[in-house]
């Protein structure tokens, strides 16, 4: 999978999502010029590099959808919402670059069988 945007036909999406995930690269693009990266590196890097990334996505996913609207103005709620997506997204990359079948059905006697349908 490439690290650039790829280009879609030109869409007319009902939801405006073309809009949104624009709006989430922003957000996400200023966490690597923010306080949250120090010597080109994220606190988040050491996390997942210790083994710890899934539990440590999954939980901020949670915290973030839970606190949204319970916390300051409508606009904190809605930076809560950009959260809960830049984690979901780096779960995914989580999720792409550990091995996943070792954790995702401990019941399992085969690799191959999953005790619970995803679809």
């Amino acid at each position: 999978m490439s690290n650039e945007l790829i280009k879609r036909p030109d869409i007319s999406y009902k939801f405006s999502e073309n809009v949104y995930v624009e709006e989430l690269m922003d957000v996400i693009n200023n966490t690597y010029k923010g306080h949250y990266s120090r010597e080109q590196f994220q606190a988040t890097e050491f996390i997942i590099d210790g083994g710890h990334g899934t539990g440590f996505c999954i939980g901020n996913i949670m915290k973030y959808a839970q606190r949204y609207g319970k916390k300051g103005s409508t606009d904190d709620a809605r930076k809560d919402i950009m959260k809960v997506l830049h984690y979901a997204i780096m779960m995914l990359h989580v999720h792409d670059s550990e091995e996943f079948d070792k954790f995702a059905d401990i019941d399992s006697s085969s690799p191959e069988e999953y005790k619970y349908d995803t679809d």
